[in-house]
This record gives structure tokens, sequence and C-alpha cells, in this order.
């Protein structure tokens, strides 16, 4: 998952780069993930629902309690906890956009109605456009919506790249109780806001086409629910219903989660691919998994995004099997084989290799 704000190419031009020779394909790699983990691909309709309901209620919960709260400790912690429990109900998006939705009946509509709309992230920003990162002829292109070379590009990016996520609450607000229902009345300018703001990309240079079929109605539906949430809310503010402290505390555990998730982002790739097409076992290597005994990415990489790379061999792999995936490569493959490459240890190596990246001193 990524956020609705984004880059420009243009302001954070590559660095030169060394000259890299291209990565070929290792077959005996790619046949071992699928031999193995044929039995791994059907999603676990319990564990996805109970997962799912448990963190927006601890999530909703927690916030409700940081609005309640009657001193600024107890606000706080309960801000975090609502963070942490909002931040891994919303990544279950990753997870509607990959699973067949015969295979788990109900689930896209109950995400949004847990979590897309009250938090204006529905499910159609995500679907159909993270299918095209996993594209083999588009990661890491111009043609990906979620890549940008930013471990090539100046040192000032980065911050801005996290920096610009925490307006993301506002500028949901603004695309689904002001755009959406200008882009209803007005053709010309609703292709616009399909093509440049429907989308949870980081591609500036990413233009999304209209949908259709069942898709385009279930578009129409989940938006319309999204921007009249979006009015009221805005509404309940001008009337002075919802006081501006509650709305402050909102604002702020979605800016949270926003920020969060775009600090995953940065460590989810290398970044170091300028647009050339690559080869799965070079989008691996440029893909992070962040694996056991590591503790931590439970929190800040949840519902399987620790085995980013892993996901990118197995996409059809539901999140809760990951593990499982990873435990039986790990086991059979050699120690010389790339999947263990693809491994880090932690949070702060990683933000430290892109960091030292863009300084221009990386290897």
């Amino acid at each position: 998952m990524t956020t609705i704000l984004s880059l420009d190419r243009a302001s954070g031009a590559p660095l030169a780069r060394a000259e890299r020779l291209p990565i070929a394909d290792d077959k005996a790699m790619l046949r071992t993930a699928a031999d193995l983990t044929r039995d791994l691909n059907q999603p676990n309709p319990r564990i996805y629902w109970l997962d799912l309901i448990a963190s927006a209620l601890v999530g909703y919960g927690a916030g409700a309690a940081a609005i309640l709260a009657d001193s600024a400790g107890w606000a706080i912690l309960a801000g975090v906890v609502a963070t942490l429990a909002l931040y891994r109900a919303i990544s279950f998006i990753h997870e509607v956009s990959h699973i067949k939705h015969a295979a788990l009946p109900g689930f896209r509509l109950g995400w949004n109605a847990l979590v897309g709309v009250p938090m204006l992230t529905p499910s159609f920003m995500y679907e159909g456009v993270h299918n095209q990162h996993h594209a083999k002829t588009r990661y890491g292109t111009a043609d990906d919506p979620e890549y940008l070379p930013l471990a090539l590009m100046k040192p000032w990016t980065l911050p801005t790249f996290i920096l610009l996520s925490a307006l993301a609450p506002l500028g949901l607000v603004v695309r689904f109780a002001v755009l959406a229902p200008l882009s209803a009345l007005f053709p010309a300018f609703r292709r616009v806001v399909i093509a440049r703001f429907s989308s949870l990309s980081i591609n500036p240079q990413f233009r999304r086409r209209p949908a259709d079929g069942e898709f385009a109605r279930h578009w129409v539906r989940v938006e319309t629910a999204a921007s009249i949430w979006a009015i009221a809310l805005v509404a309940l503010v001008a009337t002075g219903v919802l006081p501006l402290r509650a709305l402050a505390i909102m604002l702020a555990i979605f800016a949270g989660v926003a920020v969060i998730n775009q600090v995953r982002t940065l460590v989810a790739h290398l970044w170091e691919n300028e647009g050339e097409a690559m080869s799965v076992t070079a989008q691996y290597l440029d893909t992070v998994n962040v694996p056991p005994p590591a503790m931590l990415p439970m929190l800040w990489a949840p519902v399987g995004l620790r085995y980013h790379a892993l996901h990118h061999l197995l996409p059809g792999v539901p999140y809760h099997n990951l593990g499982e995936a990873h435990r039986r490569l790990s086991d059979v493959l050699e120690a010389d084989s790339p999947y263990h490459k693809a491994s880090y240890a932690g949070l702060p190596g990683l933000v430290w290799r892109i960091t030292r990246s863009t300084m221009g001193g990386a290897r």
C-alpha cells in the first residue's frame, strides 16, 4: 500500500549511476518456490475476518479513548494503540487487491464498510492499480504506479516523501467531500479526477483509466458512500457537533497511519531501478523481506508485508501463509540462492541503506 501523495520524478532527478549488469532469472529458485507452496494458496476466511474485525474494533475503540481521555498521557497512549491497530486494519486493502472475491465472499464489502469508507481509503483506489505494480513487464518502469528510483534521487526527497504523507488525511477529505461531488456534475472534470486522484500511487506519471463493467459499478457505490461520509464529517465540524479537539485527534491518528505506511513503503524496495524492464529474480532482489527473529515488523509491516519480496515471488499466497512459505524455502534453498539475499535485519538498517544511497555513498 502506498500514499495518494507523491514526489515529482523531475524534481528529484536520479543521480548518475554505476553500470549494472542485468540479472537473469534463477529458474531453480522460481521453480522451487512454486512447487513447495502449491498447498498454501487458499485463504482462510476465519483468519481474515477475525483479524480484520479485531483490528478495527481495537483501533476505533482506542481512538474513542484518545478523544475522551482526560489527560494528555492517556490520550497519547490510546492514540498510539489506535494508530497501530488501524494501520493493520487498513493494510488489508493489499489483500483485497489480490484475493479472488469468490474465495472470501463479502470480505471486500466488509472491509470497505469497516475501514475503507470510514478512513476514506476505499478499495477501488488500490484495486486495478496494485496489480500493475506486479506486472512483470511494468515493475520498476515508468508505467509502474508504485515505483520511483528513490535510492538514486537527491537526499532531500526522502524526508519530503515521508512528510507529505502526513497531509494524506486532509487530501482524502478534499478528494471525497469536494472533488467527488463536483466530478459527478462535470464529465470533463470527472475524467481528471479518475486519472489523477483515484489511485494510491507514488508515480506522478501514472494516469488511471476509467473502469468498466461490474468494477465500475462497485467503484460508484463505494465512492458515493465515502463522499457522503466525508461531507457529513465536514458538516459535523462546521456545525460544532464534532468538536475541533476530536477532529484534531482523528486527523492525527490517520496521519500517523499514513506516515507509518510511507516509512514502510520507503523500505519495501531498494528503489534502484531507473526504468529498465527487469527479470522476475531482479524484481525479487529489489524487494525486501524482514523475517523473524526481528519482532517490530509485525507492527510496521503487518498483514504479511514483512515478506514483501516473497509476496512479489508468490503474489497468490495469502498473508497468513507467507511465514510458512518462507520457512519452507529457507530450509530447502542453498545458502547461495538469491532467495536469501532479499532478507534484511530490520528497519534501521534499511533506512540507512537508502539514505546512504541518496547521498552517493552506497556500495
